[in-house]
């Protein structure tokens, strides 16, 4: 007796509608300021997207391949699809995620500032420790002085602990979060009434 294979897992592509060879970001809404967060008092078209519809597209996005190109669809009752209150919600949502980039870009040139200061600061502390290491250990040959020798190394070390992991680790994702608010700033937007 054979067993039958087991599906095989589905890509993340099968499971999005396309259209034009873009995938599609859906929402549905049954009204425009459910869209937007409603304790933001900004005017309709400068306000806050809803984290959770923010959450939404955002997730989408970093969950394909760089590349992919998307356009997103806004679904409303058909009374309000056509209104000029629905034909405020593209520029809207390009403004939201337009801000959302320069704030990111703001985070990321300021992190890379300290990474460069603190680079400064840790490789100015481990030429010292090293300086202060090497007199020590010819200085004196005892246990004691290897100790605060190799102590002074360490120390030396763990100082540049701080730069390698804000210039190696810490910006690629401000990076990459940034691209994404970029790439969605600029993606086509389609206001579409609900389907049947």
């Amino acid at each position: 007796m054979t067993s039958a294979p087991p599906n095989p897992v589905p890509d993340i592509e099968s499971m999005y509608r396309q259209k034009d060879g873009r995938v599609l970001i859906e929402i549905k809404l049954n009204t425009v300021l459910q869209l937007f967060n409603s304790f933001d008092p900004a005017p309709f078209y400068e306000k806050e997207l809803d984290t959770e519809a923010e959450s939404y597209i955002v997730d989408t996005v970093q969950d394909f391949p760089t590349k992919t190109k998307f356009m997103i669809h806004i679904y409303l009752p058909a009374a309000l699809a056509g209104t000029e209150e629905a034909k405020k919600i593209i520029p809207a949502i390009h403004n939201h995620f337009r801000y959302r980039m320069l704030v990111t870009e703001r985070k990321f040139r300021a992190r890379f500032r300290f990474g460069r200061y603190s680079l400064i600061i840790g490789l100015s502390f481990l030429a010292i420790a090293l300086i202060a290491s090497q007199i020590v250990a010819t200085a004196n040959d005892s246990f004691a002085a290897q100790l605060v020798s190799y102590a002074l190394l360490i120390t030396g070390w763990v100082a540049m602990w701080q730069p390698v992991t804000t210039l190696l680790y810490e910006l690629w994702p401000i990076l990459r979060r940034k691209r994404v608010y970029e790439k969605i700033s600029t993606m086509e937007i389609e206001i579409l009434p609900m389907p049947v």
